[in-house]
């Protein structure tokens, strides 16, 4: 049989991730998106909590922040005096605009809470998943640091840099053997396209990260790949799994991905328990002709047998909502 596209050859996870495992999801916006699939499916997981990050510096700063709290060290969270005002808003050059505020005072609470959360998921979690969009970093001229998000602000007031590939390797060799030393580590390269740059900055953005993670791979046990990056350039090269603005992957692009990823990270035990958990999923959102009449109520009562069966089995795994849901029709 003829071969009309080449297949990025996957080797399963040496360790699995099961609904026991315990996650935190670090990067960009492709990160985000892989964990929110892990959290319909019930599995336990904390994404990005100070926000979306894109280089590998930012990633960095923010697991040694969330690694110093959970230590003790009360002053790995944000202080009053880090803050900037500008158009009406306080915000912070390390976190998302969504923790910006008028109030000053309310933005560092939601930035303190956030390095919180981000700390005790990080001592939890027995898995980190860290997706690298970007290689290059932008410098604050004031006083050198490497910011996450740069706010809208003029550009003027930061320089651009491209990372090297030994530096990224060398600082996530450091967090692999002391923070991250008790965790496994997967590591992607986001398949989003940063063209705001031109394409040809992007290709030599994403070949740095792709370069740093096989140097950490070398030389740090608890490192696994995932090539999300090859499989939407190679398998998925034609641009109809591409949506309208020809950078993001379509979701045909990001289920196709996932299912690659399911297969290399889960156990067969662990992908049937996924279909059973998206075979409640599939029932909640199916909309009744006649919600009152006895054949749905029926329905919704053997829904609710399976939900108990699987409390039983996992008690774990928390079905709260689905159980108010199909309750609610009783």
């Amino acid at each position: 049989m003829m071969q009309l596209y080449t297949k990025t050859q996957i080797k399963p996870f040496n360790q699995r991730i099961s609904h026991d495992s315990s996650i935190l999801s670090l990067g960009s916006c492709f990160a985000d998106n892989m964990a929110k699939r892990l959290n319909s499916l019930k599995f336990d997981v904390v994404s990005s909590p100070t926000g979306i990050l894109f280089n590998p510096e930012s990633i960095a700063l923010a697991i040694e922040r969330f690694a110093a709290y959970s230590n003790g060290d009360s002053n790995a969270l944000p202080q009053r005096n880090e803050l900037h005002y500008d158009n009406g808003c306080w915000f912070h050059y390390d976190f998302h605009s969504a923790f910006s505020n008028s109030d000053p005072d309310k933005a560092l609470t939601q930035m303190q809470e956030a390095v919180k959360l981000g700390a005790e998921a990080l001592k939890r979690a027995d898995t980190v998943i860290i997706t690298f969009g970007s290689a290059l970093i932008y410098r604050y001229n004031e006083n050198q640091q490497v910011v996450a998000n740069c706010h809208k602000q003029p550009q003027r007031l930061f320089t651009r840099e491209l990372l090297d590939a030994e530096a990224i390797s060398q600082r996530y060799l450091k967090l692999c053997l002391n923070s991250l030393a008790d965790k496994r580590v997967i590591f992607t390269v986001s398949p989003i396209r940063h063209l705001s740059d031109g394409l040809e900055i992007n290709s030599l953005s994403k070949a740095t990260l792709r370069v740093a993670i096989d140097k950490i791979a070398q030389h740090a046990d608890n490192v696994t790949y995932f090539p999300a990056f090859e499989i939407m350039n190679d398998e998925l090269r034609d641009y109809r799994f591409y949506a309208d603005d020809m950078i993001h992957p379509t979701p045909l692009a990001v289920n196709y991905i996932w299912e690659r990823f399911a297969d290399a990270a889960f156990s067969d035990d662990t992908i049937k328990l996924i279909s059973r958990i998206e075979q409640i999923a599939t029932d909640m959102a199916h909309r009744p002709f006649n919600p009152e009449g006895e054949p749905y109520k029926t329905f919704c009562a053997k829904i609710l047998t399976r939900i108990a069966t699987l409390e039983k089995e996992y008690p774990q795994l928390d079905f709260n909502e689905e159980k108010t849901h199909f309750s609610k029709y009783l």
